[in-house]
């Protein structure tokens, strides 16, 4: 997506012109070139996202499945905790912790275990905030209102029991794994993803 601006900007310069020639020839007004100039740049775009493959609704799948997958399991996970389930289970959740957090059914009273979640959390929406360079107004609004999000968080999870807030850890923690991974030159060549203009060589 990034590496076709430079063209779709060529192609709506171009278009831009054509229009407005057109525009003169059948006498249209200023709305109608504009509605013309909206129309036919939609149409560019579209066709240049089918040439590359790269609609940017792709980007957004996996938020589709993460998110009901993220708030089914820790459903499931409070029912564990709580044996709304299974008694046997609740048990078994009471004594498989680890550390300081044995039993998964109780809070983490220690607040390691949400401090953490918040902290990761906070690590990737300022990894992708660096990553936008001329960020827009909706961009720096929704980056601010999710590091409130990562804040609340926080208390959150010191009220749930210690199995959920270690897989809300455990997700963020792969999450930022992953972000920190695809900045990787070396892992980028491997992969054979594309330079784009705001590829660091000094990612880290």
């Amino acid at each position: 997506l990034e590496n076709l601006q430079p063209e779709i900007k060529k192609l709506a310069e171009r278009l831009r012109y054509e229009v407005s020639v057109r525009g003169k020839q059948l006498g249209w007004s200023e709305k109608v070139a504009r509605f013309h100039f909206k129309k036919n740049l939609r149409r560019i775009i579209t066709e240049l996202y089918i040439r590359d493959n790269c609609h940017p609704f792709k980007a957004t799948l996996l938020m589709w499945v993460q998110i009901p997958m993220w708030v089914c399991v820790s459903l499931a996970l409070r029912n564990c905790s709580v044996g709304a389930m299974d008694s046997e289970v609740k048990e078994q959740f009471s004594t498989g912790g680890t550390l300081w957090f044995t039993d998964l059914t109780a809070p983490d009273s220690t607040w390691i275990l949400p401090v953490s979640l918040g902290l990761v959390n906070l690590l990737i929406v300022e990894v992708f905030a660096l990553q936008k360079l001329k960020a827009t107004r909706f961009q720096k609004l929704a980056t601010n209102f999710i590091r409130v999000v990562s804040v609340v968080m926080i208390p959150v999870a010191a009220t749930v029991p210690s199995s959920m807030a270690l897989y809300w850890l455990s997700s963020s923690f792969m999450g930022l794994s992953h972000n920190l991974l695809l900045r990787s030159p070396t892992f980028r060549r491997l992969c054979r993803i594309p330079r784009t203009t705001s590829d660091s060589a000094t990612p880290y």
